[in-house]
């Protein structure tokens, strides 16, 4: 089931990122070299779905030796069963269509400060992290450390737990261009022409990092997302 909800929306969703947009990805032949489990996936995040879509199309493009260019074949063979990727449990069952996509692999997490559109607090739910953790145990890792699409939001500190308690390889992914091609969903296309742009860095070094917030700082530097780029994109 997991299979067939890849490639029928891997093939849905290549013509918007290859025809309709067009595209820029760098550094997508690391994923080639990565262990086949425990590999945490970091990444900024403009949209609920294209996004994770794109970066699902690159993962399985690059490990089908297409590294740094989307290949419609690669999402149809889709080798690469064991990946995974956290959302939130309100948008995955926001609709039938959000709840078909979580069956591509969705780990749902319960938000702990926002629910509804309200502000909460609420303890993180430890079927959430040992879902996280089955996942890291059995393959690839996705997750958006900020948990909103809004641009330098802060990093919600679950992630650098997850980092510290299970010791992932951590991949940092920057994307860009989604916010405008794409409706906030990420399911309607707005915009035609627009370059979406991905690259995948190098594995965080995160050996001496006993500290959660040390952790979390890594983790945003590397998505481009801590207060220093925000200052750059304001200047």
């Amino acid at each position: 089931m997991k299979k067939l909800i890849v490639q029928v929306f891997g093939l849905f969703t290549y013509s918007r990122f290859a025809k309709k947009n067009t595209y820029k990805i760098k550094g997508a032949e690391i994923l080639q070299n990565l262990p086949n489990e425990n590999v945490l996936f970091v990444s900024n995040h403009q949209t609920y779905f294209a996004d994770g879509a794109f970066i699902f199309h690159v993962i399985h493009s690059a490990l089908d030796g297409h590294p740094n260019k989307i290949n419609w074949s690669s999402i149809m063979k889709c080798a690469k069963t064991n990946l995974f990727f956290v959302g939130a449990e309100e948008t995955l069952d926001s609709g039938l269509l959000p709840k078909i996509l979580a069956l591509a692999g969705a780990i749902k997490v319960k938000r702990t400060w926002r629910e509804s559109g309200k502000e909460i607090k609420r303890k993180v739910d430890v079927n959430d992290t040992g879902n996280i953790k089955k996942a890291l145990a059995a393959g690839w890792v996705l997750t958006f450390p900020q948990g909103t699409t809004k641009p330098f939001a802060d990093g919600r500190k679950g992630t650098a737990h997850i980092i510290k308690n299970h010791n992932p390889v951590v991949v940092p992914i920057v994307i860009n261009g989604f916010r405008r091609a794409f409706d906030k969903k990420g399911l309607f296309l707005k915009k035609k022409g627009v370059e979406l742009q991905l690259t995948i860095k190098e594995p965080l070094d995160l050996e001496n990092s006993v500290y959660v917030d040390n952790i979390m700082h890594k983790v945003m530097e590397g998505i481009e997302q801590s207060k220093k780029y925000e200052w750059r994109s304001r200047n």
